[in-house]
C-alpha cells in the first residue's frame, strides 16, 4: 500500500508553517502546523511525523495550542510531550479522549496514522505569548471541541478546520452546518484580517473569505429547507444540490458525504 507523502515549509507575515501532504488512490489530503511568537498551533499527523517532528525540533516555541482533537492536528503531540517540557493546551472536553489510544476508522489511520496518547491542559479563554495577547474562541461545528486563536496585537486568526474551503461539498458525519454558521458569525464579530487555515493555508483578505463561506452555507441551508418543505427527502435533496460524487465518500465508507450537510440542517429543524 503506497502513500505519497510530501511537505513544504515556509513563512508568511511573520508566521512559520509546515504543510504536510498525503496522497493515496486519487485522494489527496493535507494539514498545516503554524508557529509564531513562541506559540505552536496544531502538531500535524503521525503519518507525516518525520516532517512535523523535524519542524517541531527546529522551531522555537514555549507552548502548544491545539484547535481540536482530530488526529491530523494532534498526531505529534506525544512527540512534543516526550521531547520538550512544554505545556500542551486542548479543549477540556477532549483531554481525556486524547490520553487513550487512537480510536477512529481505519481509512483515517491509513492517511493520518495512529495518534499516540498524550496529556494536555485545559485550554484557557485567553493567553499571552512573548509579545501578544490572544483570544481563544469557541467554534463548534466541525467538532464539538473546536477553537480558533486570534492574536489581538497582529489581527491574525488561526482557524483550524473552521474554514477549509469556501464552498463545502461533503461533510464529516459528526459535523453540523448550523453550528458552523453560528461559529463563523461569532468569529466575524472580532477584529482580524489575516487568516491561517489548517488546510487551505494563508487566506489573503481572510475576513472576506469567512464571510463568503458563511453566506454560502446560509444559502445552502435555505435551499435544503425549501426542498424539504416541498416534500423532498434527505437523499433526494443531496442528489439535487450535490450531484457530484467525490472519491472520499466511497473511500470513507460514507463517513464523509454531502448527505451529512443535508441531515445536519434538517436535524436542527426537527
Amino acid at each position: 500500500m503506497f502513500l505519497k507523502k510530501t511537505a513544504d515549509v515556509g513563512e508568511k507575515n511573520g508566521v512559520a508553517y509546515l504543510n504536510g501532504k498525503v496522497k493515496f488512490q486519487g485522494v489527496s489530503l493535507n494539514v498545516y502546523s503554524y508557529s509564531m511568537d513562541g506559540v505552536l498551533i496544531d502538531t500535524g499527523s503521525q503519518s507525516l511525523h518525520k516532517f512535523f517532528e523535524d519542524f517541531i525540533a527546529e522551531t522555537d516555541f514555549d507552548q502548544v495550542m491545539i484547535s481540536h482533537f482530530h488526529e491530523d492536528h494532534t498526531g505529534c503531540a506525544a512527540y512534543i510531550e516526550k521531547t520538550k517540557n512544554l505545556p500542551i493546551f486542548l479543549n477540556e472536553k477532549t483531554i481525556d479522549y486524547c490520553t487513550k489510544r487512537a480510536d477512529y476508522p481505519m481509512y483515517r489511520k491509513l492517511f493520518w496514522g495512529s495518534r499516540k496518547p498524550f496529556q494536555a491542559k485545559a485550554m484557557p479563554r485567553m493567553f499571552s505569548s512573548r509579545n501578544a495577547t490572544w483570544d481563544v474562541i469557541d467554534t463548534p461545528g466541525h467538532s464539538h471541541d473546536h477553537k480558533v486563536f486570534l492574536n489581538r496585537n497582529t489581527g491574525q486568526l488561526f482557524t483550524g478546520d473552521l474554514f477549509v474551503s469556501e464552498r463545502t461539498k461533503v461533510l464529516l458525519a459528526e459535523e453540523s452546518i448550523p453550528e458552523i454558521i453560528h461559529s463563523l458569525e461569532r468569529v466575524l464579530t472580532y477584529d482580524f484580517q489575516d487568516v491561517f487555515c489548517s488546510h487551505a493555508g494563508f487566506l489573503k483578505d481572510g475576513r472576506t473569505a469567512l464571510e463568503r463561506k458563511r453566506d454560502y452555507l446560509l444559502s445552502i441551508q435555505r435551499e435544503v429547507l425549501t426542498l424539504f418543505e416541498e416534500g423532498y427527502m434527505a437523499e433526494e435533496i443531496r442528489n439535487k444540490l450535490f450531484p457530484k460524487k467525490y472519491p472520499i465518500v466511497k473511500f470513507s465508507g460514507g463517513e464523509w458525504d454531502a448527505l451529512h450537510i443535508v441531515t445536519s440542517i434538517l436535524n436542527e429543524k426537527t
